[in-house]
């Protein structure tokens, strides 16, 4: 039915209809207020709360501006952006009327904007139902164009509904293009465990879990969408098919096996493996996956985090993803540039790879960019599976997945090329000791070797400092073990000082690492072809909060925890700029010292707590150890008495 106002049409169709869509639409209103409330909108009637930010359905007509053009008109809600600028919000109750319920928003938008002080600046249509899903398109209006333009990030539709801050960027902005978009750690990990937990119901292994949201992530590169209707058997392999498309136009195609989605035999097991995988679309959607693939954030490693924290897949395997400030961190104070060739022997799902293609995008011209992540981004892998991750995490990105290989990197060298005009790097088998060596700048984080592993994670440093020419630098995380141990442990870092010089070591926080169970870790930095001089200064660092806390089995950024990082990467960068600058020594935190090669004891204990000056305690906290001691006292002699009780 076509209602009208002021003489005006508006394509505003209210279908009579059953009970089973009322309830359709009934739910998809309880989806949109939950979905308001968990992204941070206060929920209540502007009229009865001053922070009130949703008026539901009748309630949008108390307001008179919104009132006098819209008569007895109103959309599912109404969200109040600022006095003058509001948000409008239509649903429908199937998938297939997403479009219907967009443009219907668009229609009260373009309503309320013939009003002289008051405009729609945003508005969305979301379809479906509980059992269904929900689909969700988002519009700005752009007043030069008198419309509303999808909302979208490096090309990327924002597929869920708003938070506050985004709608503010978009205000602020006067722009539907985000020039920033960024997903908190909270919500992706909350989504990756969801997802775990409709895997885990569907009997889905938790070793392949990883590798195929990688797929479906692929399958969500066109414009179009797996079809959520289809049977089983059409739908994984709708899936496989887009995936494997995406690799062939990325010339990676050859790793389609290691990610192909294999249906299981019998007929309840496969319907119960399409639901989770619908599932897991829905809430991929959720959280604007396809914009979110396209930030700085290693997503796919989110992903696989999650899946294996469930079992012992990560520790087994030596695995240690690295979390994004730190590959951050390492990528800007070893001051990567569009110059540089950098190279991740033990690259993961590519954390720090993505790092250094951002800071360069974020430093570069187009053309720039384009010349490094084609030439200058080489990574390895010796788990197919993982390889195949760090290929999908930069394809996401434009590229850079080129020089991403599977292999043992111990089987492989790199020497310099020149490609298109471009210098660049080839791998090569490792014993060709033939060819300039090519790479500026390695940023890794080795596994961390098992007891009864006769690979250390130094062997992956020596390996990786071969493929460096002279003079570049080298960012490695290591357990602090490796620098405090004897044995083979001292015997390198004896051979490490002979050949290189040590510019620096950071002690980072103990729970670094959480939920995962690995040993305190620390990063050195180390210049290539250098004998370390004995006059040489290295900065000692010790790191105690990075502003992450423990929470529920994770570590979340908290504004309760101090953050020592931007400082100290300030500090460290300036540094590594120029080795023989005034750094403050401020006791347990930071110090610039040589080592002293005549301590036959310390001289190759290369942990910054040898090197750092102590604080002198209080007579409070002398007072407070010293009740913590007589309190532990106690305590032991109280379990001793009763262990004795027992025995007697």
């Amino acid at each position: 039915m076509q209602k009208t106002m002021n003489g005006k049409a508006a394509v505003v169709t209210k279908k009579k209809t059953g009970k089973k869509t009322k309830d359709s639409e009934f739910q998809s209103y309880t989806y949109i207020k939950n979905e308001l409330r968990d992204r941070g909108w206060n929920v209540n009637n502007p009229n009865r709360d001053s922070n009130g930010q949703v008026y539901t359905q009748h309630e949008c007509l108390q307001n008179k501006e919104i009132a006098s053009k819209w008569g007895k008109l109103h959309s599912e809600y109404v969200i109040k952006l600022a006095e003058d600028a509001f948000w409008v919000v239509e649903a429908k109750p199937i998938l297939e009327e997403i479009e219907k319920a967009f443009e219907e928003a668009k229609e009260y938008g373009k309503l309320l904007n013939d009003h002289k002080f008051v405009r729609a600046m945003i508005v969305t249509g979301v379809a479906g139902n509980d059992i269904d899903k929900y689909f969700v398109k988002n519009g700005f209006w752009v007043d030069q164009e008198k419309d509303f333009k999808p909302i979208t990030y490096e090309g990327k539709e924002i597929t869920s509904i708003l938070t506050p801050e985004i709608a503010q960027r978009l205000l602020n902005e006067k722009t539907p293009i985000l020039k920033e978009f960024d997903i908190a750690d909270d919500q992706l990990l909350k989504v990756a465990d969801n997802i775990n937990k409709k895997f885990h119901e569907a009997g889905i292994r938790k070793d392949k879990r990883a590798t195929i949201v990688a797929s479906m992530l692929l399958s969500l590169l066109g414009n179009t969408e797996p079809n959520y209707n289809a049977a089983p058997d059409v739908f994984v392999n709708d899936i496989n098919v887009r995936a494997k498309e995406a690799l062939a136009n990325n010339g990676k195609d050859t790793f389609f096996k290691y990610i192909e989605i294999q249906l299981p035999e019998k007929p309840d097991a496969k319907s119960r493996f399409k639901e989770a995988l619908v599932a897991a679309f829905f809430a991929l959607r959720k959280v604007n996956i396809r914009a979110a693939m396209r930030t700085g954030s290693d997503v796919l490693g989110r992903f696989y985090e999650t899946f294996l924290k469930y079992g012992n897949g990560a520790k087994d395997l030596g695995i240690v993803l690295t979390p994004r400030h730190i590959t951050e961190f390492a990528a800007e104070v070893v001051g990567v540039t569009h110059n540089d060739v950098i190279y991740d022997p033990t690259c993961g799902t590519g954390g720090f790879l993505v790092s250094s293609f951002y800071r360069v995008r974020n430093n570069s011209s187009k053309s720039q960019l384009d010349a490094f992540r084609l030439y200058r981004i080489f990574g390895v892998d010796l788990q197919s599976s993982v390889a195949t991750l760090a290929i999908v995490n930069m394809i996401f990105r434009g590229d850079g997945k080129n020089n991403i290989i599977n292999d043992d990197c111990f089987a492989r060298g790199l020497v310099s090329t020149t490609t298109n005009s471009e210098l660049s790097a080839k791998f090569v088998p490792r014993d060709l000791k033939n060819g300039k060596r090519a790479i500026t700048k390695v940023l890794m984080n080795p596994p961390f070797a098992q007891k009864k592993s006769d690979e250390k994670e130094f062997h992956f440093i020596e390996h990786a400092l071969e493929q460096l020419e002279d003079g570049g630098l080298l960012f490695s995380i290591l357990p602090c073990s490796a620098m405090v141990k004897g044995g083979v442990f001292k015997k390198w870092r004896v051979r490490l000082l002979e050949h290189n010089t040590l510019l620096s070591a950071i002690t980072f926080p103990l729970d670094l690492f959480y939920p995962q169970s690995q040993p305190p870790a620390l990063a050195i930095v180390v210049k290539k072809g250098i004998k370390h001089p004995e006059e040489q200064k290295v900065l000692w660092i010790k790191v105690r909060n990075d502003g992450y806390r423990k929470v529920k089995g994770r570590r979340l950024k908290s504004d309760k925890v101090p953050n020592e990082m931007p400082p100290i990467k300030n500090v460290l960068r300036s540094f590594l700029v120029n080795p023989n600058s005034e750094v403050a020594n401020i006791p347990e935190t930071q110090k610039a010292s040589a080592i002293d090669f005549t301590d036959e004891q310390l001289a190759f204990e290369l942990i910054p707590e040898a090197f750092l000056d102590a604080t002198m305690p209080t007579m409070e906290q002398i007072q407070s150890g010293v009740d913590e001691i007589l309190r532990d006292l106690i305590s032991f002699l109280i379990r001793r008495n009763k262990e004795e009780l027992i025995s007697e």
